[in-house]
């Protein structure tokens, strides 16, 4: 039965007949352990587009809210940490496969005649590796993100001759914001996909076409790729996939603070596949600036689309590869002498600076969730209602509350308790809309992984909350992702200004920072502390 399914699904399509001439493939019998890196290479972008694919499915692609679905992932979600480890290092694998790849093609001298379309197809997927891992820098939306992109930008903006077509095309003349950030990730998960797999296939079938290139002067009868290469294969592919589950798994993929656009100490630096790059401003400064960010580099991808036509000597031994493997040396010690440097000079990160998925669970918090929990404790809800193990036993667990509901339900539901749940015996809650609506929102943002911390925020902390959202901050201020742009993100605020600079701020605006649109705010003293230390506590 099992053969004629077998047989009926070949005769169909083709597959079974299709997966022999695959495995049976006759390749040089030189090839073993230097041939698997394009195996190797073709699974790490498996990976990685099965990986994005996940992270996809809680991931939001808009400014703010994409650095917050991120956290999300990496502390909320079951395996979501590993999963972005993976995604993160994953594209480091795969560069570092590809270039293993490269340099064995080159030593192989496996881009001469007639296999130079071949060479010419993996240079274009190196660019296109090393394409991914430039746009997905800035996905993450933090400050490392940031500002390292506003660098890359405005490195394209001075490419000669294009340099305006390419800063509008980013969206980046105005500086880095929402069609940017669109943008960048239309390249990474539409356009920079669909090309990889489309000289992905090329480059396996001109491969296929002119077989794998034997060690030069091998002549002895050809072998079989099933099953002796498929085990090599198989075992490069394993321990690759070792290495990086364990980088994953012990070694967090970075997300430090949010993007602050206003954040003009930061410094700074790129993955480190890019970090030779970066040396190279260094070394040429001024109108030079561009021989180093563009005329070399352009000249190096230059050769190695030429290689096939500048060396066509043909090669017998790979003794004969020496003046090759020298080049290689060459070209190997001074990238890695580049990006040591640059690795050296990085200065050491500046206190609260780093990764906060360690921060207190109330930092997180919008404005609104924040004014939210001072209301939730001013309304004593906790008399009636359960929050896990603490609480009263009248009312349900706030835990258990279905997470599909609305805040517009919620609200609902606290202004006509009897009318939206007939025989409850909960009062109506008597605070304003907007209020109401903050209440809403924090409710419905406990859980079981945050409750316990959430419930000893700071007091100070919760009521500045208030009178944050009473005076209507967030229309021209961020925290957390949420609010409008018009004035500066107040994330970190407490990093660059003091106390008395805060309360001096309020009170003369103009004063402090001229030309400044924002009004004067006479608060009672009282809500001037409790906002202030709202401010000082952001991170």
């Amino acid at each position: 039965m099992v053969r004629r399914i077998l047989n009926w699904l070949d005769h169909r399509t083709g597959l079974e007949t299709a997966v022999k001439e695959f495995m049976l493939e006759e390749i040089p019998a030189s090839s073993g352990w230097p041939q698997v890196f394009g195996s190797m290479a073709l699974f790490f972008f498996l990976l990685q587009a099965v990986t994005g694919l996940l992270l996809s499915f809680n991931y939001a692609p808009t400014p703010g809210e994409a650095y917050k679905s991120l956290r999300f992932i990496m502390t909320e979600v079951t395996g979501g940490r590993i999963i972005r480890g993976l995604h993160h290092w994953g594209a480091s694998m795969m560069i570092v496969v590809v270039a293993l790849h490269m340099a064995q093609a080159v030593i192989w001298g496996a881009y001469k005649k007639p296999r130079e379309a071949t060479w010419m197809a993996g240079v274009i997927l190196l660019l296109i590796t090393l394409g991914f891992g430039l746009t997905g820098y800035l996905l993450p939306w933090d400050n490392r993100a940031y500002w390292g992109t506003v660098v890359a930008t405005q490195i394209a903006a001075k490419s000669p001759g294009i340099g305006d077509y390419l800063t509008r095309l980013l969206a980046s003349a105005d500086g880095i914001g929402v069609v940017t950030f669109a943008r960048f990730y239309a390249l990474h998960v539409m356009l920079l996909p669909a090309a990889m797999l489309g000289m992905t296939f090329l480059h396996v079938v001109l491969v296929r076409r002119h077989g794998v290139t034997p060690k030069p002067g091998d002549t002895a009868p050809k072998k079989k790729f099933y099953p002796g290469q498929v085990f090599q294969d198989t075992v490069a592919i394993f321990v690759g996939f070792c290495i990086l589950m364990v980088l994953a798994v012990t070694v967090h993929a970075p997300l430090e603070k949010l993007a602050d656009p206003t954040d003009i100490s930061y410094i700074p630096r790129p993955e480190w596949y890019f970090l030779w790059l970066f040396q190279m401003l260094k070394l040429f400064e001024g109108p030079m600036e561009v021989v180093g960010t563009h005329i070399i580099p352009g000249l190096a991808v230059g050769l190695l689309m030429l290689l096939p036509f500048i060396d066509r000597k043909k090669v017998t031994r790979l003794s004969d590869r020496k003046m090759a493997v020298a080049i290689l040396l060459l070209v190997a010690t001074g990238l890695g002498g580049l990006t040591t440097a640059a690795i050296r000079s990085t200065p050491a990160p500046a206190a609260g600076g780093g990764a906060d998925l360690d921060a207190a669970a109330w930092q997180t918090l919008e404005p609104s969730e924040m004014a939210g929990l001072s209301h939730f404790r001013k309304q004593n809800c906790m008399t009636c209602h359960a929050v896990g193990s603490r609480g009263g036993k009248l009312g349900p667990d706030l835990l258990q509350l279905p997470r599909q509901r609305s805040i517009g339900e919620l609200v609902e539901f606290f202004r006509n308790p009897q009318q939206t749940r007939p025989g409850t015996n909960m009062p109506p809650v008597t605070l304003a809309s907007r209020q109401l609506n903050d209440l809403a929102a924090f409710v419905l943002r406990l859980d079981a992984a945050n409750a316990e911390a959430l419930l000893e925020t700071p007091k100070v902390v919760a009521e500045g909350a208030v009178v944050y959202q009473d005076n209507r901050c967030n229309l021209c201020h961020v925290v957390n992702g949420a609010g409008k742009k018009l004035g500066p993100s107040l994330n970190g605020v407490g990093r660059k200004r003091t106390r008395a600079w805060l309360l001096e701020h309020f009170v003369n605006p103009q004063k402090l920072s001229p030309g400044s649109t924002m009004p004067p705010y006479r608060l009672p003293e009282k809500e001037l502390a409790n906002l202030t230390g709202y401010l000082l506590a952001l991170e």
